[in-house]
């Protein structure tokens, strides 16, 4: 066990992968807001979304990793929740427009026009109908995030900001890679491992892309 009570074998990549479920139920959660907000809620929740996008995505993860290194507090002084909620907290933006695009056009098919009609509340009409129906872009949508969320993951470890040791990471094993360069295949096998699983995911989502749309069939 790590001094941070982890089995040393879980990998950072179980990090990533729970900091892109956590990207996709914030985008999930902004997107549906703001379809069904109104054009007050619709405009304010689009604006933060543009503000976020504007800045440079491993930009702002590097600087909400260094604002959060170091400081004790109860819930977020955890370095892997650190690292998570710093990768989560960028990349939702992409997300959030499809959901809030596509609740805006299934708001107007006819099936959910017949479930306000009968009476059905806002709530089921969401989470019933529409909801359901924004699955198949969400599920391509985090296959392909998760290629992004490795790089971002490895870049932090290899500044000395990914999750603290001995927790593997690729980006750390990246760096003593850099710091060892007499043996060269000590910095080819872990970069070429990041560039590996970025391509097998972002085939998954390719894979995933042409099994969900109905256009492809």
């Amino acid at each position: 066990m790590t001094d941070v009570g982890v089995p040393v074998g879980v990998p950072a990549v179980a990090v990533v992968a729970t900091g892109v479920a956590v990207e996709v139920a914030v985008a999930v959660s902004v997107g549906v807001a703001a379809a069904l907000g109104g054009r007050v809620g619709d405009s304010a929740l689009m604006r933060l979304t543009d503000v976020t996008y504007a800045f440079p995505d491993l930009l702002f993860i590097i600087l909400l990793r260094s604002v959060l290194l170091g400081r004790h507090m109860p819930v977020l002084g955890e370095p892997r929740l650190q690292v998570m909620l710093a990768i989560a907290l960028v990349n939702w933006t992409t997300i959030a427009r499809l959901v809030r695009g596509q609740m805006l056009s299934l708001a107007e098919r006819e099936y959910v026009t017949a479930a306000r009609t009968l009476g059905a509340s806002n709530w089921r009409i969401v989470t019933r109908h529409m909801l359901p129906n924004t699955l198949g872009p969400v599920i391509v949508a985090f296959a392909f995030g998760i290629p992004f969320a490795i790089f971002a993951e490895a870049a932090l470890g290899f500044l000395g900001l990914g999750v603290p040791a001995p927790m593997p990471s690729l980006g750390s094993l990246v760096t003593d890679g850099y710091n060892h360069m007499s043996n060269v295949w000590i910095l080819v096998f872990p970069a070429g491992a990041i560039a590996l699983l970025m391509l097998c995911f972002t085939f998954l989502g390719d894979g995933l892309r042409d099994a969900l749309d109905p256009r492809q069939r």
